[in-house]
């Protein structure tokens, strides 16, 4: 089928946007701001079958290149200088070496006992809760995993000017610190609403080094920000390389984010090997863009036996339109490069997301998580600010551990989730990040 209208690489129209020829996607109507697209039904077939991404980049019907002209030979030649890098020992050692002795990997996954004993299953036992504590990374996130990557591939590239999107403030922070740590120019576009809740994250960029640019427009979030980012990338792509932080975007972006956000979950593998000698039973993660979820679903995905859950921002309930549930009210479409779900009304214009969580604030998501949600190998369910405020001080008394607002969307979906369960079963979660960002933000709704 061939592509019928002029695709959208953001939220606004760009002159001479198309799919590239390697990418053709299911017939699209042409819309103001997203491209509306029917969902097609899943093929019920084992996900085994399935390449994640095929050679086109797609991911079952989702994903793709939906970008103006000039992109085009950017993305084809990033995809080549990848696997070029990823395939050279040299490039291999260096960052296992920088992950190890300057990120702090590995991570510990830590058995949360307190946690574990504060709910019942369905039987009146307890479950075994581990937390994956990516909060523990140098930068206090998971973010630092993609951003050395990619910025160690556009030194290679020998492309000095770095440029990011960040939302809670946790990519442009991690990105600003592995530039500096490379001698790398960096930019990070920000909406300025999430620059006034991240004003810390703000001020520890540009202490790295970072210009920090302020993106008013739209609803000043990150959604805003990526428009800008890729604008801007767009303009100087001779001499830039895009950090996007998300496993978003246009091929092969969600690739290259997933495979350098992947060692979580090898990590998780082997470190449940040595504790229990297998699997977890449910492996579960917060999703936004979706870069640390897939980060630990990608070494399970074809291990059946485990339950992957992901957990979206339910803002002020999925029955209002205060909320960033994508996967689980959004219907497909193109955003910002990519074919994927995304909050749109009728007339395929973009319903403005909400969340109390900066991280999870954006109207779509990574096309991988798409395709899983569509062939039934994850869920996603949706939490509320409230719930997830309860998260974050739940696991803060009971742990000691101050979670990420994001993070605590899946900390709070435990309420939900433990009492279906058996005694004993053994439920990872990807504690994302550390919430010392989140605080002042919290202390607006939490008398403590």
């Amino acid at each position: 089928m061939n592509v019928t209208a002029p695709t959208r690489l953001d939220s606004r129209p760009v002159a001479g946007a198309r799919s590239s020829a390697r990418s053709v996607a299911p017939r699209v109507t042409s819309r103001k701001t997203a491209v509306h697209v029917a969902a097609v039904a899943a093929p019920e077939r084992p996900i085994t079958d399935y390449q994640r991404p095929d050679a086109n980049g797609r991911y079952g019907q989702f994903g793709g290149k939906y970008v103006p002209e000039t992109l085009i030979p950017a993305l084809e030649q990033l995809e080549k200088d990848y696997y070029e890098a990823v395939a050279d020992p040299a490039f291999k050692a260096e960052m296992e070496s920088i992950l190890k002795d300057y990120v702090g990997r590995e991570t510990p996954l830590y058995y949360a006992e307190r946690l574990s004993a504060n709910y019942k299953t369905a039987d009146g036992g307890h479950a075994e809760i581990y937390l994956k504590r990516e909060d523990l990374n140098h930068t206090g996130a998971h973010k630092i995993n993609n951003s050395l990557g990619q910025a160690l591939l556009c030194k290679r590239l020998n492309k000095q000017r770095i440029i990011a999107e960040t939302g809670a403030g946790q990519h442009g922070v991690a990105t600003a610190t592995i530039c500096a740590r490379l001698g790398l120019k960096c930019i990070v576009y920000m909406g300025a609403k999430d620059m006034e809740r991240q004003a810390l994250n703000v001020f520890r960029m540009r202490l790295c080094g970072a210009e920090v640019r302020p993106v008013h427009s739209g609803t000043a979030t990150l959604k805003d920000a990526t428009s800008e980012a890729i604008r801007d990338w767009v303009t100087n792509v001779e001499t830039t390389h895009y950090i996007l932080g998300s496993a978003a975007g246009p091929h092969p972006y969600p690739m290259m984010v997933r495979e350098f956000q992947s060692v979580i979950g090898r990590e998780t593998k082997v470190q449940a090997q040595e504790k229990w000698g297998g699997l977890p039973d449910i492996v579960m993660a917060c999703v936004g863009g979706g870069s640390n979820a897939i980060g630990i679903f990608n070494e399970f995905i074809n291990d059946t036996s485990v339950r992957l859950i992901g957990v979206e921002a339910g803002g002020e309930g999925v029955n209002t339109t205060k909320h960033a549930a994508t996967l689980t009210m959004g219907t497909p479409g193109v955003l910002h490069g990519s074919y994927s779900y995304l909050l749109q009304d009728d007339d395929g214009q973009i319903i403005d997301p909400h969340s109390i969580s900066a991280g999870l604030d954006y109207p779509g998501i990574g096309p991988e998580h798409s395709f899983l949600k569509d062939v039934k190998r994850a869920e996603y369910y949706a939490v509320t600010d409230a719930e997830a405020l309860e998260g974050f001080q739940l696991l803060s008394k009971l742990e000691g551990i101050i979670p990420a607002l994001e993070t605590s969307h899946a900390i709070a979906y435990l309420e939900k989730l433990i009492p279906t369960l058996k005694a004993g079963t053994r439920v990872v979660i990807n504690c994302s990040g550390r919430g010392d960002k989140d605080v002042n933000n919290a202390m607006k709704y939490i008398n403590v």
